[in-house]
């Protein structure tokens, strides 16, 4: 999922810093994308959700407790609401939806994967209607139509290929794509007062202590000791699926303004198939590129409106 928080529109920018924004953002949702590709990979040793999302927490914590701590040092203290609402949008945002997708990871493909938690912009908008009493217009239940018709489409496409538990997976991610939006929510109000920067760290080392420690708690010790690619793809996976997009995507939203580093992150989905083609070998059909097109289609409409 790209990690982009609602921000007030800014001023207009020069074509070279529009252009070098764009290439920001595009890079930032590709190595986002790449982490599924990343997982099944760190499968391949054998290894489960549960190890894989310590050993991913376990190389990216440091660096963003430096930022925590940098951001405690040089602002006032959060408000003890902030803690609590902070606490619980780590173990919501990143720990429980990071794990969710991990663990869907185990049965379905990448595409699908990345094309699920696409859907992230559709839940946020069924939720506040749902709870919020916002009327969805006619143009969005078009884009939601869109989404879902094409992931229809790659699911019975998938489901008919065999690949794995291809419902369990599904279901699992769509699991991941519903925190993420209940976590976007939820941030929206704080972004504002404290910062994403802030936020983003503080978040995340929440989510990081989660991760260890539940592997401690639910896994031996031992298993800390595992082949030399796995603790090398652990790395990738903590600093460029992990650290650098989520700061490359809010580096690219204060340039270029959100909608627009949103639209850019369009390419995540497209690169997931791509990549996993070539690195892992899962097939290309029309049927996927069709349902990925409707997918990019709705969520565009969606990234247009105010």
């Amino acid at each position: 999922m790209s990690k982009i928080a609602t921000a007030a529109p800014i001023p207009a920018v020069s074509r070279p810093a529009l252009i070098a924004g764009l290439a920001i953002a595009i890079a930032g949702a590709v190595l986002f994308s790449t982490k599924a590709v990343v997982a099944k990979l760190l499968y391949r040793y054998h290894i489960d959700a549960i190890t894989l999302i310590a050993f991913r927490m376990l190389f990216s914590l440091p660096f963003f407790a430096a930022v925590a701590v940098w951001k405690m040092r040089t602002e006032a203290p959060l408000a003890s609401a902030d803690r609590w609402r902070l606490l619980g949008l780590g173990l919501v945002g990143y720990y429980l939806s990071s794990f969710l997708d991990f663990l869907g990871l185990q049965y379905i493909s990448v595409g699908l994967e990345r094309l699920i938690l696409f859907l992230t912009p559709t839940f946020v908008l069924m939720i506040t209607s749902l709870f919020l009493k916002r009327r969805i217009s006619r143009v969005e239940w078009l884009a939601l139509g869109l989404s879902y018709t094409g992931i229809v489409l790659v699911f019975a496409h998938d489901l008919g290929a065999g690949a794995g538990s291809t419902v369990t997976g599904s279901l699992l991610v769509l699991g991941s794509a519903v925190t993420y939006a209940i976590y976007l929510l939820g941030s929206g109000e704080m972004v504002r007062r404290i910062g994403s920067l802030r936020l983003v760290s503080y978040a995340m080392c929440v989510s990081s202590v989660a991760c260890i420690l539940q592997f401690f708690l639910l896994r031996p010790a031992s298993l800390l000791i595992q082949p030399a690619p796995v603790y090398w793809l652990s790395l990738v996976n903590g600093i460029f699926c992990t650290i650098f997009p989520v700061f490359m995507t809010m580096v690219a939203v204060q340039r270029i303004g959100a909608t627009t580093a949103s639209q850019a992150g369009m390419i995540g989905p497209v690169s997931t198939l791509f990549l996993g083609f070539a690195i892992l070998g899962e097939p290309i059909t029309s049927v996927q590129l069709a349902g990925t097109a409707l997918v990019l289609v709705g969520i565009y409409m969606l990234s247009l409106k105010k």
